[in-house]
């Protein structure tokens, strides 16, 4: 098989799997808790290695003391440190939260910049945290946000062979329609919450173990397109 047909089969089974995935998640909002563009940039910068729901405890107080840009960027930094510290990295999480308002402050007019690279720019900002910042505040999809969920399940499921996180975005970028790329890796997340497990993957009760080469199944696979209810409703980490 030549590179384009077996790049264009992968496509093919990238489309069915998102399918799947739009039929079992029908909603895939943003699990972090935010008002504003800046309230999100902060509160993803937060969620790195941190669960969503341990960064909505910490961002009401947070942003009650500092709900702007300009607030925050004239923030006390061991007050900051106070706040966010069950987040875990906290120093390092207060220090880059000023310097990104501060940068936000100085050099773009107080907005949360709309750009890819002027965003990276920014204090504690990686693809990552300005994917989900274009894609949630300004509904721009630039890229898809690969953490830890997207990296293991795109590796299972075969649609890339790269664990660099850049890497694994190009394939996945290839793979889908951009106005897709965002919510993908939400329900990606989701997936890997409630059923692709790190330690123990439920392949018997996974839609998607037709499509999966690395599924372990001990019965019966789902039925093509069949929607099996996941576990709970979990929300996404990164």
């Amino acid at each position: 098989m030549s590179i384009t047909r077996k790049w264009s089969a992968k496509q093919q089974r990238a489309i069915e799997i998102l399918i799947r995935l739009k039929r079992l998640y029908p909603e895939a909002p943003c699990t972090l808790n935010y008002e504003t563009p800046v309230q999100l940039l902060v509160a993803t910068i937060l969620s790195a290695q941190c669960t969503d729901e341990r960064v909505n405890q910490v961002t009401p107080d947070l942003f009650g003391r500092f709900p702007t840009a300009a607030a925050l960027s004239a923030a006390n930094l061991e007050e900051v440190e106070h706040l966010i510290r069950c987040t875990g990295f906290y120093r390092n999480k207060a220090k880059n939260l000023i310097g990104a308002c501060r940068m936000i402050m100085a050099e773009f007019g107080g907005e949360v910049p709309k750009r890819m690279e002027e965003l990276l720019k920014l204090p504690g900002v990686a693809r990552k945290t300005a994917n989900v910042v274009l894609a949630h505040a300004y509904d721009i999809n630039a890229g898809v946000t690969v953490d830890t969920h997207v990296k293991r399940l795109s590796n299972r499921l075969g649609l890339t062979e790269h664990t660099d996180p850049i890497r694994i975005e190009r394939d996945l970028i290839r793979l889908l329609p951009q106005q897709e790329w965002e919510n993908w890796s939400i329900r990606l997340i989701y997936h890997g919450r409630a059923i692709c497990q790190a330690r123990k993957p439920l392949c018997d009760a996974c839609i998607l173990a037709d499509l999966c080469p690395s599924a372990e199944l001990s019965g019966s696979t789902p039925a093509k397109g069949e929607v099996v209810k996941s576990p709970t409703s979990v929300p996404a980490t990164k």
